[in-house]
């Protein structure tokens, strides 16, 4: 049972999700609500209320879906939100559910924060459970460059009371550079405890105000990734799909909605 909770408690961090939302979390002007999927310190940019959700199905297995939801709500102490993620199915599952916390502190600088309850579960095996946490900072070295770096789990949390099992920790280094005000580039350095160094690197083209594409790929796991998103008024809808050569096609859905007009704070 040890070797399997090793292998699959490190698997909800590394959904296409996670690539998806780091595109845009080093950015002002391309950041969004699922950018805090990411990096939590992206939350200092958003000036609506609202809220996102993603599915995805990998590889077209219903056994490794993966669904992810944040709602955030803009105050004048920050901007404070809620995550919840799942992983597989009712044979084998991953939960994770997120407070989450974004401020700016000087003009240049924004961090974040994120308090953990993960619960992993195998019918027949029992069930386990953890606390950790996640922090990030964002730094908009110019009006166009923008660098951050992020930690999940730095503690090693871990996984049950009568165990030696631990959370695998994971470490990014990201940066963007708004190239125009249509345009947008991006690439990160993620390092997952046990793992190898991976660069995950996207661009993003907006063919005009609300309807834009997205590409990407990941060297860790040869995916590649493609997406198309619709701009609307109370709306944003974004079709997705990534590709691995020896596994096949994930396709994704991601919604983001807003919940008030801006607040001026």
């Amino acid at each position: 049972m040890v070797a399997i909770s090793t292998a699959n408690a490190q698997v909800i961090k590394q959904p296409l999700s996670v690539q998806y939302g780091a595109l845009g979390a080093y950015s002002k002007n391309f950041s969004d609500i699922f950018s805090a999927t990411s990096n939590q310190a992206s939350l200092a940019q958003l000036k609506t209320a609202g809220f996102a959700v993603y599915g995805e199905k990998r590889f077209l297995l219903e056994e490794l879906s993966n669904y992810a939801a944040v709602v955030a709500i803009p105050a004048s102490s920050g901007v404070f939100g809620f995550e919840a993620d799942y992983f597989g199915s009712a044979e084998f599952n991953e939960n994770e559910l997120g407070i989450l916390y974004g401020r700016k502190v000087t003009r240049n600088i924004d961090i974040g924060t994120k308090f953990n309850y993960y619960s992993l579960r195998i019918p027949g095996y029992g069930s386990a459970t953890a606390i950790n946490f996640e922090a990030g900072l964002i730094f908009h070295l110019t009006d166009k460059l923008h660098a951050g770096l992020h930690t999940y789990n730095p503690a090693s949390s871990k996984l049950g009371k009568n165990t030696r099992e631990q959370l695998a920790s994971v470490y990014r280094l990201g940066i963007g550079y708004e190239v125009s005000e249509t345009t947008f580039v991006s690439a990160e350095v993620v390092k997952q405890q046990n793992q190898p160094v991976s660069i995950n690197a996207g661009f993003q083209y907006n063919f005009q105000k609300n309807i834009f594409i997205r590409t990407g790929v990941s060297t860790l796991t040869s995916n590649s990734y493609a997406a198309v998103g619709l701009q609307l008024s109370f709306a944003r809808i974004d079709v997705s799909a990534s590709y691995h050569p020896q596994l096949g096609f994930t396709p994704g859905l991601l919604l983001l909605f807003k919940l008030k007009k801006e607040d001026k704070i």
